[in-house]
């Protein structure tokens, strides 16, 4: 190596340094071997070089002739080094995207527990309409408020063991939610699981981008289908072994954690013999030729459509159980049943949002996605079981198509961001779903919850907004 050392692996060193030698030699701007031997330090380096091939360096000119000849040698040599470890040759691994998405499965099923229990921790602490929000908000804000910085930090010092440690917080959290019998205590355990999402998402996102060779979208509904799938069943799980038997049963749910505890430490062994790779994409440039100011209008649109998104969405995960059994007077079990029907929609929609949009462009998709659901959601507050049943599964697909393309979309906006990003709008995810949840709580308790899911109705119009989404593919 010439002029660069301590880089991500020696392939990528020697490649800067042919580079930089071509430079010093056909460049007269670059005044490559007189600066190096105005520096003793530097000279002595050259020396000590030179001397293992017999070539000894008296004056700027011999140093000029050795790094010809070093030139010479390295340009010789086979660069299957570097060309494996670059971004446009590295293969898909469904193996990796696939355990993965099933980390997010159990994940996400663990989270789902939580409001799944909620008419069963209302019933035994008497809990208010606001208080259940307040339960969603401590969850959400621990999960949303430390994503990106998790993401941010991991982009700059990528270390394979945060996914683990993020179980460990979740299965604490879960033994917590099992025993406790306060509602602090409630919050505290609602608190550590949050935590556990939060350490989760950005990483095992960035993973799936790194496994995903170039199929982007593919990757990422891959791994949000997980997600979605475990929401869906986490209520039936809930119904199942739960709620006839009481909090207690909650530990149960730990089995789960302890699972993804040892598939995690797994995927962070795969991640660690992949960092390498991880550094070279993460230094890629933007390739879409948008200015700053148009990069950071675009992501506040992208803001304001997860806002629409989710706010809407915590009106059917948190409260469309309720709203079931004041409505239609359903019980608690059958009321789950169509709970696990609209997730069951979301994962299908989020699984084939993401190819659908490697093929006809993200902002399509983002388009169709959110404003697309309008018609569904403004007619939901007028139907009877029957076609409540049926809009909320349409509007679960069309809605859940977005998301992948968003972060997709948001990631190709700012690319060697691909952690941060992503912690960015899953933070969002959860910020936005957990203000909804406590402030629709409050609406519930003061006006009805018929009047939150009439108001709730109009708020995929905002997707109006994508038309000043740049195309990006």
């Amino acid at each position: 190596m010439l002029f660069y050392r301590g880089g991500t692996d020696d392939a990528e060193c020697d490649a800067k340094n042919r580079e930089a030698s071509s430079r010093a030699l056909f460049d007269p701007s670059v005044k490559t071997q007189q600066n190096v031997a105005q520096s003793p330090r530097k000279m002595a380096h050259w020396r000590a070089q030179a001397r293992v091939t017999h070539f000894v360096i008296n004056r700027p000119g011999d140093l000029k002739t050795f790094l010809w000849m070093n030139i010479m040698a390295t340009s010789a040599q086979p660069e299957t080094a570097t060309a494996s470890t670059t971004p446009q040759t590295s293969p898909l691994v469904m193996r990796i995207i696939g355990a993965v998405a099933l980390a997010h499965l159990i994940n996400d099923l663990i989270q789902a527990i939580l409001p799944s229990i909620y008419p069963m921790l209302k019933a035994s602490y008497d809990l208010s309409f606001t208080q259940i929000g307040l339960i969603t908000l401590t969850f959400q804000i621990t999960a949303s408020l430390l994503q990106p910085w998790v993401g941010y930090y991991t982009d700059r010092h990528p270390n394979p063991l945060v996914l683990p440690v993020g179980s460990i917080c979740t299965l604490i959290g879960i033994v917590m939610m099992s025993v406790v019998g306060s509602f602090p205590l409630i919050l505290l355990a609602a608190a550590l699981i949050g935590i556990g999402s939060s350490t989760f998402h950005p990483e095992a996102s960035r993973i799936a981008r790194l496994a995903s060779g170039g199929r982007f979208g593919l990757a990422q509904s891959t791994f949000q289908v997980g997600g979605n799938t475990g929401s869906a069943f986490g209520p039936l799980l809930a119904a199942a072994i739960i709620i006839p038997f009481g909090q207690g049963n909650v530990a149960w749910i730990g089995l789960f954690a302890l699972f993804s505890l040892g598939l995690l430490y797994a995927i962070s062994r795969w991640y660690r013999a992949h960092l390498n790779l991880f550094k070279l994409k993460a230094g890629q440039a933007a390739t879409h030729g948008l200015s700053r100011k148009r990069v950071i209008a675009s992501l506040a649109v992208l803001a304001f459509l997860v806002f629409s998104k989710f706010f809407y969405m915590t009106s059917l995960t948190s409260y469309f159980t309720f709203y079931l059994i004041e409505k239609f007077d359903l019980s608690v079990a059958s009321s789950q049943l169509h709970l696990f029907l609209f997730l069951g929609a979301v994962a299908a929609g989020t699984f084939f949002g993401g190819p659908i949009g490697d093929r006809i462009g993200r902002k399509a998709v983002i388009w169709f996605s959110i404003l697309g659901a309008a018609p569904f959601t403004l007619a939901l507050p007028y139907a009877d079981l029957f076609w409540t049943s049926v809009l909320s599964v349409i509007i679960g697909f069309v809605l859940a198509s977005a998301f992948s393309a968003i972060v997709v979309y948001a990631q190709e906006l700012v690319p060697g961001n691909v952690g941060m990003i992503a912690g960015i709008f899953f933070g969002l995810m959860f910020g936005f779903g957990g203000i909804g949840a406590a402030l629709l709580g409050y609406l519930a308790d003061s006006h009805g919850i018929l009047f939150v899911y009439t108001l709730c109705s109009y708020l995929p119009l905002l997707g109006i907004l994508a038309i000043l989404l740049p195309r990006t593919k």
